[in-house]
């Protein structure tokens, strides 16, 4: 349930699937595509990446407009700065590495795999973790390589489950499914969402993605100073089981060889009440939003992250208003944010 009483929902839907002969090929093409750019030397496979990342950028415009958008926020600069286009332009080129890096992993040894994250520093976390005998809410956005992070961490014994669209396509979804089973990460499809209780009252870790992009009836939050939104899922799944919830920072090493994992002081959220609810997905943003700011360019969610018009940041600051009451007097005087 979110905060309004409603089921937790899937992070966003697809339209109609398409047509079974193009779902079925879709497996085909990806394996294909991992096997060209496996074959390649890595930078020649960067470049094709990024060429085509960059061209489908130029050549859709509301997507454009909508990432341009979302680093204008970031930034604090004019959608149309040269500064917000540059940023956007990079962004692409991040997402290119990521998918040579993706396409790559199945055929990396574990060893290979292990050297492109620094799980050294997830020690404590997991000393903590195991003391608790509590399920544990990885929280994080689209920066740096999320399936070798997952990975990474279930290399050190972690039993951990993530969250997977399979709305569409379902065989390439079965496909990457088993693959990452290899690895040791459970994937959950959104048509199970109710499994992620058994998993948390196991005790287990479950890894969540949280910026999937604006939707008008999630939890109004602040980020870089203007009103959005973000899924009550994780708050809610930590109230109903007692799991902690730690947002995960991914952010690329200097040597663009590997990644590196920052993480902030476990959360607890005691209750489903709408306040509790916002105040704890508050916290959830204000770190997403210290993550992207520190590497503003690593981000890759291309999705629109912030409401268009006046009107629905006003309805959104009424909203918290309501819901989290501590915030009143600030969100009546940010609306227009």
């Amino acid at each position: 349930m979110n905060s309004s009483g409603r089921p937790i929902k899937a992070p966003h839907r697809r339209g109609p699937q398409g047509p079974r002969p193009i779902e079925r090929s879709a497996v085909y093409v990806y394996r294909l595509g991992a096997w060209i750019l496996s074959s390649l030397p890595v930078p020649i496979a960067r470049w094709i990446v990024a060429f085509m990342l960059q061209l489908s950028f130029f050549l859709v415009p509301s997507k454009r407009r909508s990432v341009h958008v979302n680093f204008a926020h970031v930034t604090g600069k004019s959608p149309g700065s040269l500064e917000v286009r540059r940023r956007a332009l990079g962004a692409y080129r991040s997402y290119a590495r990521y998918v040579v890096e993706l396409m790559r992993l199945p055929r990396l040894s574990d060893d290979e795999a292990e050297a492109l994250v620094d799980t050294s520093n997830l020690l404590p976390l997991e000393a903590y973790w195991k003391e608790s005998g509590r399920g544990l809410i990885l929280t994080t956005g689209h920066i740096g390589n999320l399936e070798g992070i997952a990975r990474g961490i279930a290399r050190h014994g972690w039993p951990i489950a993530a969250v997977a669209d399979d709305t569409s396509f379902p065989e390439l979804f079965e496909h990457l499914t088993k693959q990452r089973e290899t690895w040791g990460v459970r994937m959950i499809p959104w048509r199970r969402l109710r499994e992620l209780y058994s998993i948390l009252k196991r005790g287990e870790v479950l890894a969540l993605i949280v910026d999937w992009g604006y939707k008008p009836d999630d939890v109004p939050v602040r980020m870089f100073g203007a009103w959005t939104t973000l899924p009550a899922g994780p708050a809610v799944l930590a109230a109903r089981t007692g799991a902690d919830i730690v947002h995960i920072a991914i952010r690329r090493s200097a040597d663009s060889k590997s990644y590196q994992i920052s993480y902030g002081e476990p959360m607890r959220v005691a209750s489903t009440e709408p306040a509790e609810i916002a105040r704890a997905t508050q916290a959830i943003a204000d770190a997403l939003e210290a993550a992207i700011a520190a590497a503003p360019e690593h981000w890759y969610s291309f999705k629109a992250q912030w409401p268009e018009t006046e009107a629905e940041r006003a309805e959104l600051a009424r909203r918290a208003v309501e819901g989290h009451p501590a915030l009143g007097t600030a969100a009546e005087g940010l609306a227009t944010g």
